[in-house]
């Protein structure tokens, strides 16, 4: 008899969070921030790595020492740096973007670049001098060299970019801190509040 009277709560407890495509929507959000901010970041990273690769100035070894000191940041601060930067007093509170999929996305872009940038450009500096100096006496342009360059180092790019994701979604800390709340927030516009 006891048991019986534990069972329906037990019941309630264990469905309340697959009632009304609760974890679908969980699974839904978390894809599609994951997936923009990779994306946004790729797209940033790869140049800075490319650029870092080929060109030699002043800064450079400074420049790729916070790259890979960005590696280790602690999601629960880069959530803070975020969240500090779109409160309402911060430099993007004008932007409205606090408990946002936006201020998450931010969030994410600023886990998943380090790793992008310092990985795809360990394969851009590991391709082998002999690729680039063939590429060059075979009348290959600058772009020439870096396309074939990509080419040869495109498994380590390709690393790099699931490194990216492997962080920007498994890192919870930073998007609790900036979007907790975001699924109430985002009700309450929608009442026009």
């Amino acid at each position: 008899m006891p048991l019986d009277s534990l069972a329906y709560p037990l019941a309630v407890f264990l469905d309340l969070p697959f009632r009304e495509g609760y974890v679908s929507s969980i699974i839904y959000v978390s894809l599609y921030v994951s997936g923009i901010a990779v994306g946004l970041s790729t797209l940033f990273s790869i140049p800075v790595a490319l650029t870092m690769g080929f060109t030699d100035f002043p800064g450079k070894r400074i420049l790729k020492s916070v790259i890979n000191t960005g590696m280790g940041f602690p999601s629960v601060v880069v959530g803070l740096l975020v969240l500090f930067a779109v409160s309402n007093q911060g430099p993007l509170g004008t932007f409205d973007l606090i408990f946002t999929r936006e201020a998450m996305i931010i969030s994410q872009f600023a886990l998943a670049t380090p790793p992008i940038t310092a990985i795809s450009l360990a394969a851009v500096t590991g391709v082998d001098d002999d690729v680039r100096d063939a590429a060059h006496v075979l009348g290959g342009t600058s772009l020439d060299v870096a396309l074939v360059v990509v080419k040869e180092a495109r498994y380590g790019i390709a690393t790099a970019i699931l490194a990216g994701f492997g962080r920007a979604i498994s890192e919870v800390g930073s998007v609790l801190i900036v979007g907790a709340t975001s699924r109430r927030r985002g009700a309450s516009r929608r009442r026009g509040r």
